[in-house]
Parts: C-alpha cells; structure tokens; sequence
C-alpha cells in the first residue's frame, strides 16, 4: 500500500514540474537494482560485480 501513494507521489511530482529527465533515471536505477538482486545467488555474480 505505500509502496503504491510513492510512485502516486513521484508521478505526480514529475508531472507537475515537468521533470521528465527523471523517468530514465529512475527507470536504469531499478534495472540495475534488480539485477543486482537476482545475481546475488547465482554463479554470474562475481561477473556482475566487476562491471561496477
């Protein structure tokens, strides 16, 4: 339920300042993230982690 009124509010905060160059932004962050997650136990992590 919170998780949902944040993305309410971020969406909203971007529409009424016309923030757009923040979506991209956003949107690499949780692709990243969730690789980062899914990798943790899996054998490509040592990989992974040298590319940051």
């Amino acid at each position: 339920m919170a998780n949902s009124s944040v993305v309410r509010e971020l969406w909203g905060f971007m529409r009424a300042r016309k923030k757009w160059w923040l979506l991209p932004l956003i949107v690499v962050m949780l692709l990243i993230g969730t690789l980062l997650v899914f990798a943790k136990g899996s054998v490509l992590a040592p990989f992974i982690y040298t590319i940051f």
